[in-house]
Parts: C-alpha cells; sequence; structure tokens
C-alpha cells in the first residue's frame, strides 16, 4: 500500500508545534530527543519540497537553455 507524501503545509505545522513543544523546555530528556528527532525529519521533509517546488520553477522559466530571472507577479 503506497504511504501519502504530506502536503509541505502539513508538516511545517507539525515543525511548527514541534519547536514551540521543545521551547517549553518542561519535557524530560526522552521525550525532548524523541521531539527532536521528529523535528529534523519534519524539517528534511520540508526541505526536499521546497527543493522540488525550486526546480519545477526553473524548468518552466528556462529559455534558451539559460534560467531567466522574471519578476513574481501574483494575480
Amino acid at each position: 500500500m503506497a504511504e501519502e507524501k504530506e502536503s509541505f503545509e502539513s508538516s511545517l505545522d507539525q515543525l511548527e508545534k514541534v519547536v514551540k513543544e521543545l521551547e517549553g523546555g518542561d519535557l524530560p530528556l526522552e521525550k525532548s530527543l524523541e521531539l527532536f528527532e521528529k523535528g529534523m525529519a519534519l524539517s528534511d521533509t520540508c526541505r526536499k519540497q521546497l527543493e522540488e517546488a525550486e526546480t519545477r520553477v526553473e524548468m518552466l522559466l528556462k529559455k534558451n537553455g539559460k534560467v531567466q530571472a522574471e519578476p513574481f507577479r501574483p494575480e
């Protein structure tokens, strides 16, 4: 059974919750380490998704074999 990929927003939201819980500082060492590991995994997931998005944008902007910067114009 294929596992669905979590959205960037969902991963980022979970990461923010982990950070807030760790910043509280009232956790036992084992729980802190567990949350730290989860946060690192979520951070890696977010980073990979951002890199994939950047690659897709660069591919869309490629013209004549070169990437050309274009201003972002939200609709």
